[in-house]
């Protein structure tokens, strides 16, 4: 009969190479973590260490890695990085001429950017029409409805 043990040093190099592949589709540096705290398991094994011992010290390993190593790298990578809002939060605040009054019904509003939204008024505005040509200013996205409130040109 084989002794499955005598090639555990197999099982360990595919987990290395399984992490390996999952980081990078995925690049958040956790499946490296595991990929180095599985080499940690096959130096175990090639010290000859029994197969509870490897599995400790690959998860013990992992574990400090992901929880030391894991939080710098992240951090050094995402420093530099471009700090201008995109998608939603780049809308926010932008401000916008009517198309089409906006009621309780809503309207059209076409903001700053080009883009054209539908609109309607934020909670707690008063019961208002904004007219036609009037400015306003995103105040939240709600779906693909702008929540616009008036501009603070246009309170008397």
């Amino acid at each position: 009969m084989v002794d499955l043990t005598n090639y555990l040093w197999i099982a360990w190099l595919v987990i290395v190479f399984v992490c390996v592949i999952i980081e990078l589709l995925s690049l958040e540096f956790t499946f490296l973590m595991l990929a180095v705290g599985s080499l940690g398991g096959l130096g175990a094994e090639l010290l000859g260490w029994p197969w509870w011992a490897q599995i400790i010290v690959a998860a013990l390993l992992s574990v400090l890695l992901v929880l030391t190593i894991r939080p710098i790298l992240l951090r050094t990578l995402r420093k530099d990085g471009d700090p201008t809002p995109s998608n939603i939060a780049a809308l926010i605040g932008l401000g916008g001429r009517v198309l089409a009054p906006i009621g309780e019904n809503g309207g059209l509003v076409k903001l700053a950017n080009g883009e054209t939204w539908t609109a309607r008024l934020a909670a707690g505005m008063p019961s208002l029409v904004i007219a036609l040509g009037e400015q306003v200013t995103v105040v939240a996205i709600d779906g693909s409805t702008a929540v616009i409130a008036p501009s603070e040109r246009n309170i008397v």
